[in-house]
């Protein structure tokens, strides 16, 4: 089986790694014309991934339609915003018979579409039936050091579902099989947004109450935009639900947690990402949950606020305020 990892962040250049330490034959794309030298030179993610040496069977690449051509497996680990225009790129040279894997979580701005739309959209619905999405509670420094991790793998094909979860298992990664597309791809964009707001709640200082209401009342929302999308509310309590909501909500490897953290100290958003190299994928998220909540008539309250701190300058200590503020209500209803 010949492989293609689209994408060579730390999350791409782990399934990468993994991949090829199982002794498959994978290539990896890189972006950065340089990094790929680099790679070939020293088996090592500098950019991304420091400190981790790669298995020496990985291929590196910076052409990208040739590391996908005639491959029977395609990863797409880019960012979210760019997934539609990797994928027109490769479209010419996908076989009819090639499984996709999408690892990246997001909701699209401008079209509101989940990555699962977006493949749609661009490869024609026939191709939903060869397509697989990876989502869940990982870390990509964790699973590099083959510390125990277990994820969900959606597909509408259960067969496919199956493919992706023999492909990717090992002794340190487990894949659990999900048959709902919509709800695992909601929990995965939509964590992120909440991460931002528990990573300003506590650069703020608020403590673990605050954390642990911000993680509790974001799964409400998260299921809420899920229900108007069609998706099945148990794979919110699951792996690409609260797993992986806890997960970024708590961890120190956020990178949408030291977001928020930063701007509840604080500083400014442009300030915060410019000295980023890594993409915080809840911020252009939240943009597009947002405007996706106001379409579908869904009540979003911490997403909104998050929406006010990032694109209307908002005071984080005065969103908070206005949440607590907010009319007492039932928790259920």
């Amino acid at each position: 089986m010949r492989i293609a990892v689209i994408g060579a962040g730390s999350w791409g250049t782990t399934l990468a790694n993994l991949l090829a330490k199982k002794g498959l034959d994978v290539t990896l794309w890189a972006y950065e014309r340089e990094l790929v030298g680099r790679l070939q030179a020293t088996r090592v993610n500098d950019l991304f991934l420091p400190g981790v040496e790669l298995d020496p069977r990985l291929a590196y690449s910076s052409n990208l339609v040739e590391t996908a051509g005639g491959r029977q497996v395609v990863v797409l680990v880019s960012p979210s915003q760019v997934m539609r225009r990797v994928v027109e790129q490769l479209r010419p040279r996908l076989d009819d018979s090639c499984l996709l894997v999408s690892a990246a979580k997001g909701i699209e701005n401008d079209t509101l579409l989940l990555m699962s739309e977006v493949l749609a959209d661009v490869l024609g619905a026939a191709a939903a039936g060869r397509c697989a999405y990876l989502s869940g509670p990982s870390f990509a420094r964790e699973v590099a050091a083959e510390l125990p991790t277990a994820v969900a793998v959606a597909a509408d094909d259960g067969e496919v579902a199956r493919t992706v979860q023999d492909l990717f298992r090992t002794d340190y990664f487990r894949v659990y099989t999900n048959p709902d597309v919509i709800g695992v791809e909601i929990g995965g964009a939509l964590k992120n947004v909440i991460a931002l707001a528990a990573g300003v709640s506590d650069g703020l200082g608020f403590g673990h109450n605050a954390r642990a209401a911000l993680i509790n009342r974001g799964l409400v929302e998260m299921a809420r935009l899920g229900a108007a999308k069609g998706a099945q509310a148990e794979t919110f309590a699951g792996l690409a639900g609260m797993g992986d909501l806890v997960l970024t909500c708590t961890g120190d490897l956020s990178r949408n947690r030291t977001v928020g953290i930063e701007l509840g100290r604080g500083r400014k958003l442009g300030e915060i990402l410019g000295g980023m190299r890594m993409v915080a994928e809840g911020v252009k998220t939240t943009l597009s949950a947002y405007q996706l909540a106001q379409k579908l008539g869904v009540v979003m309250p911490i997403t909104e606020q998050m929406y006010q701190i990032l694109y209307q300058d908002k005071a984080p200590r005065q969103a908070v305020s206005e949440l607590m503020m907010r009319q007492q209500k039932a928790e259920r209803h």
